[in-house]
């Protein structure tokens, strides 16, 4: 720290105005001035905390926005990274989607034969019974 001028001298003169023996007044006035010099701040001292201050903070300003724009890096690729894995997964429940949907047109084309085929034969037998019921009503009458 910067020194602090303190007038040890009028200090004393004041003490032993007050009753002070001279010993005890240049005692207590060089304690005085120690403990002054050694625990109080000038504004010089403050000055230079202040200018030390400011660079720190200047610094941690730095290394944040540094951090900052790190994560904002990570972040960007870890979102792109993210769309690319859902637009994959997006297109494989697609396909699959659509298989199924194959499977299913398949199916139902299949079902929908299979039910032609047995109205037809329906159809045929019905129309051999109503063919020998006219015929059997055409003999008899």
């Amino acid at each position: 720290m910067s020194s602090v001028l303190f007038n040890t001298l009028a200090f004393a003169k004041r003490l032993k105005e007050a009753g002070f023996t001279e010993q005890q007044a240049e005692g207590l006035a060089q304690a005085e001035a120690e403990l002054i010099e050694n625990n109080l701040a000038t504004k010089r001292d403050l000055k230079e905390l202040e200018i030390a201050l400011k660079q720190e903070l200047k610094e941690v300003d730095v290394a944040l926005r540094h951090d900052l724009k790190e994560v904002e890096t990570a972040l960007r690729r870890d979102l792109k990274e993210m769309e690319t894995a859902f637009r994959h997964d997006l297109k494989e429940a697609e396909a699959a989607l659509r298989r199924d949907l194959k499977e299913l047109e398949v199916k139902l084309e299949r079902d929908m034969k299979e039910l032609e085929y047995r109205m037809v034969i329906k159809l045929g037998a019905l129309l051999a019974v109503a063919v020998t019921v006219v015929a059997a009503l055409v003999k008899l009458l």
